[in-house]
């Protein structure tokens, strides 16, 4: 209505004036002129505006208003409540842009003929309606936007007796699209275009997309994905001597945490902390049971990494053995725990009356416990031990690199691929625990043995270098000689 008053406004002015020679001349010609341009730019800015707000959904200006920078922020906060109303707003901007595009030829049909006005029409509605302000939309969206928000809501007001019904209906036809959430594969495709290799200006180093993607997989992988099979794992019989043999090879695994079973390394009654053997002497013997022996967790196979990950943050331990999901057997394990199946021992040998008052307390200390939290924990024997899982095995899926350690002879245990330090010691190593007890006759003139005393170590080194030339030949004996500087001389 508005561009109908104007152009009979305009009628009444060129009759008024009359016909004359040249229309140029003319005052109505220029305000023709003039109410043409503004149209072609009304035309382009909407247009550019329904590029440039409709392209911003709901989820890009939350990321800006939560991490975008000040003016970021500033801008996107103003844009929201009315990107808010979607179907209300592309109504809204495209009445307004057909409503331009429509009026224009009308008044270049009384500037020039039809075929120019034709022409100038479409030339100028494409380059300056269409070309031009989508292009510098689609860049700059954000800002343009935030600029022209006035405008965009004084026209939804004007609009509103039909942008409001036809926005409704579209609505229910179509639904809202409040958010468009990527899925989980789609952010870590999203990441990789990120990173540094993709080469498409991301900022993310190979590390960090590394990271991103093996946190989106921690999910998804479970216990028996990550865990170190029983069968590929040191332990400790819990009636085992702690002499210079066994300490030499907790020394050589250099492990912090040291599974302890009862009977066959599937049973697991706890966990070894080696910093308690600071105190242990070699030459004494003690069983294993004499030490504090902490109750290892279990986990069953199936469980996810990030809820395993949840409880070592609890710090009760950062090891857990990992079990085949199995129905509990309360009773049973509450009769097992009393004593039921106790193992014979006889009085005549002191040590083994020792042992079995060790035993004893362990077992009255594991009821105990589980009395107190029979919900939390899984019952001992029930379930058969796989593997086992610590803290790094998690942090290792996370950061989907092998955490190798100056005593890991290992990188994949699964794959059995071997560390390079670790090969070439395998190849060096050597000696045997014979050897070591007795250190100290390495250098038997200096002892001042006899002609058997140095015979006899003679044999020894003999043996020794046998056993050595055995090692090299197999390539598969684990040696223990990175404790040689530590028990040479007792």
């Amino acid at each position: 209505m508005v561009f109908v008053g104007v152009l009979g406004v305009g009628r009444a002015i060129r009759s008024m004036v009359g016909d004359e020679p040249s229309p140029y001349m003319q005052p109505w010609w220029w305000i023709w002129a003039g109410i043409s341009v503004c149209l072609v730019l009304f035309a382009g800015i909407m247009s550019g505006l329904t590029l440039g707000l409709m392209s911003l959904g709901l989820v890009d200006l939350e990321v800006l208003q939560q991490s975008g920078s000040d003016e970021e922020k500033r801008q996107a906060t103003r844009i929201m409540p009315v990107v808010q109303k979607q179907h209300e707003l592309l109504v809204t901007l495209l009445l307004c842009n057909a409503a331009a595009m429509e009026a224009l030829p009308i008044f270049l049909d009384d500037m020039f003929n039809e075929v120019v006005a034709v022409l100038l029409s479409v030339t100028f509605v494409l380059a300056f309606g269409e070309v031009i302000p989508q292009a510098v939309c689609s860049r700059h969206g954000l800002a343009i936007g935030a600029d022209m928000i006035w405008l965009v809501k004084i026209l939804m007001v004007i609009c509103w007796p039909i942008s409001y019904p036809v926005g409704k209906i579209l609505d229910h036809l179509l639904g809202h699209n409040d958010s468009a959430l990527f899925r989980r594969a789609q952010l870590k495709a999203l990441v990789s275009i990120h990173g540094r290799e993709a080469g498409k200006g991301g900022e993310l180093t190979h590390d960090e997309t590394t990271i991103i993607r093996g946190a989106l997989d921690l999910t998804e992988k479970t216990a028996m994905d990550s865990m170190t099979p029983i069968e590929s794992t040191f332990s400790l019989d819990v009636h085992s001597k702690l002499d210079w043999e066994v300490l030499g090879k907790i020394m050589a695994r250099g492990h912090s945490r040291v599974p302890v079973y009862e009977g066959s390394p599937r049973n697991l009654i706890g966990v070894l902390l080696v910093k308690s053997l600071l105190t242990v002497r070699a030459e004494a013997e003690i069983p294993v049971s004499a030490v504090s022996i902490r109750r290892i967790p279990r986990v069953p196979s199936d469980m996810p990494l990030y809820d395993i990950l949840n409880e070592f943050q609890k710090g009760g331990s950062h090891m857990a053995a990992v079990t085949k999901p199995k129905t509990k057997k309360k009773n049973a394990h509450a009769n097992d725990l009393n004593g039921d199946d106790k193992p014979e021992t006889t009085d005549t040998n002191a040590e083994a009356d020792l042992e079995r008052g060790v035993s004893d307390q362990l077992h009255e200390y594991e009821s105990k416990l589980f009395e107190e939290n029979g919900d939390d924990f899984d019952d001992l024997s029930d379930g058969e031990v796989l593997g086992i899982i610590t803290m790094e095995d998690v942090m290792e899926e996370l950061l989907q690199e092998e955490i190798v350690d100056e005593t890991d002879e290992y990188i994949d245990v699964h794959k059995k691929v071997r560390v390079a330090a670790a090969a070439a010691h395998h190849v060096t190593r050597g000696g045997s625990m014979l050897v070591r007890k007795v250190g100290s006759l390495r250098y038997p003139q200096q002892m001042g043995l006899s002609k058997q005393g140095q015979q006899a170590v003679n044999k020894i080194r003999q043996v020794e270098k046998d056993a050595r030339e055995e090692q090299l030949a197999t390539n598969g004996l684990n040696g223990d000689t990175l404790t040689l500087p530590l028990l040479n001389d007792q």
